[in-house]
């Protein structure tokens, strides 16, 4: 069962992955070994999935971001497989959502600048077909959180 300071923990952990169990314990108000037995259980029941590090994008030359709205005209399971094996080959495809309405997906793709989007349009045409697709450039992040809220659960 998730409590209040389950939640808490996973908000701290969301905010600083590295932040040393001694402080997140105190900020639960709990010992460091209760809180470290909360840890490692939401990590066994799956609520913690990993630990990543989140990188500068611009440090690592990846300062531009590319929407790309696909319609694939396609929907068969055969198609299906194909397009998402296509889309996760490329490294610089970096979310990809299945939607409602108009267009089938949405593909985020960081990228080096916009030359670039080319290459990436190229790549994915070796490997899928289709029937539209439209490109849209960031021209600013507003907001951007990999943390997610735990009120519901």
């Amino acid at each position: 069962m998730i409590d209040y300071r389950d939640r808490h923990i996973l908000s701290l952990l969301q905010a600083n992955a590295e932040m040393p169990l001694a402080e997140i314990a105190e900020r639960v108000a709990l010992s460091v070994s209760a809180c470290s037995r909360r840890v490692a259980r939401l990590r066994e029941e799956g609520y913690i999935k990993g630990t990543i590090a989140l990188l500068d994008r611009k440090k690592i030359n990846l300062p531009t971001t590319i929407f790309l709205l696909v319609k694939t005209g396609l929907h068969t399971g055969n198609y299906l497989e194909q397009f998402h094996a296509a889309v996760s080959a490329i490294p610089e495809i970096v979310e990809v959502h299945r939607l409602t309405g108009n267009f089938d997906y949405i593909l985020k793709l960081a990228l080096p600048n916009v030359e670039y989007y080319d290459v990436i349009y190229k790549q994915i045409l070796k490997h899928v077909a289709f029937y539209d697709m439209s490109a849209y450039i960031s021209m600013e992040t507003v907001k951007i959180s990999p943390a997610l809220p735990t009120n519901y659960i």
